[in-house]
């Protein structure tokens, strides 16, 4: 028998999402029990392959937990005028309760102003600034983006400490790397944020008990950059040159750490379910 390491925990979002469904799934009925149908707008431009896919597993996650689902699907060489009609739409009906709205938008199209035209207790992926500001504060107000909080769902379902442990962030952007640290944060870690800029970026990431890898660059965490008595989250979704789904670390070096996310089947299999858990919530707040 091998008395080398004992092989990785591998944290499967499945088991994760299965958890939240039936939870979900009662609450909605609830709902519906009180004459409220949770509903959920998707405003989508295009036809961009991973918005798809994003979209069809959104669907099918709110069809078995019993959320209605609204498609406004937008031409790409839709107007800005055009999308704010359709979000200002989103925004007066009543009988939707929250929306997801894919980015980035197309070039020529006023991003931030278009986002902070939804109305902030409608925005369930933490796209207006008025729900970053509660996730940076830590008031509460508003939702984090989904697959941020997917990351923290994730870790909280398999026992992760947090207090007092050391958190490494790689990648700084506004749906993943900012709000997951700041998430992190409040719940008592001491975090570091890391990018491309970052100096020696091996050594910060060995140091982390809890590494939250989300670059989007596959390939990008090898062997020096894993603590083997760490978590490895692996947020990053890429296309290798067989043409397979792989996240930024290497699966050889995620199976050095103590326990890891797997791409395909990690965080991303979670994400839904939270988005599902936010629009509940929304609609349940629209109706007290």
């Amino acid at each position: 028998m091998d008395g080398g390491k004992k092989m990785a925990e591998i944290l499967y979002g499945n088991n994760v999402a299965a958890a939240m469904e039936e939870a979900l799934t009662r609450e909605a009925r609830e709902l519906v029990r009180c004459g409220v149908t949770p509903t959920l707008a998707i405003v989508r431009i295009g036809e961009r392959g991973d918005d798809v896919a994003y979209e069809r597993g959104a669907m099918k996650r709110c069809g078995k937990i019993g959320i209605d689902v609204r498609r406004f699907v937008l031409p790409q060489d839709v107007t800005e005028t055009e999308l704010l009609y359709v979000v200002e739409e989103v925004n007066r009906d009543k009988g939707i309760h929250a929306c997801l709205m894919f980015r980035p938008l197309p070039g020529g199209i006023d991003e931030r102003r278009v986002c902070n035209s939804l109305a902030p207790e409608k925005d369930v992926d933490g796209v207006t600034e008025s729900s970053m500001a509660g996730v940076f504060t830590g008031s509460g107000s508003g939702y984090p983006p989904c697959t941020a909080q997917a990351c923290i769902e994730l870790l909280n379902h398999y026992g992760t400490e947090f207090a007092g442990k050391q958190v490494v962030v790689v990648g700084r952007s506004l749906v993943i790397g900012k709000p997951v640290a700041m998430m992190s944060l409040g719940k008592n870690a001491t975090v570091t944020m890391c990018h491309s800029k970052t100096e020696d970026l091996a050594e910060q990431c060995r140091a982390a008990d809890i590494l939250i890898v989300a670059m989007g660059r596959a390939g990008l965490v090898g062997a020096r950059f894993i603590n083997p008595n760490g978590i490895v989250i692996d947020v990053g979704i890429n296309v290798d040159d067989a043409g397979n789904l792989c996240g930024d670390v290497g699966k050889e070096y995620a199976e050095r750490a103590k326990a890891y996310s797997p791409v395909p089947g990690g965080v991303g299999a979670v994400t839904t379910s939270v988005l599902a858990a936010h629009v509940i919530d929304a609609a349940r707040k629209a109706n007290d």
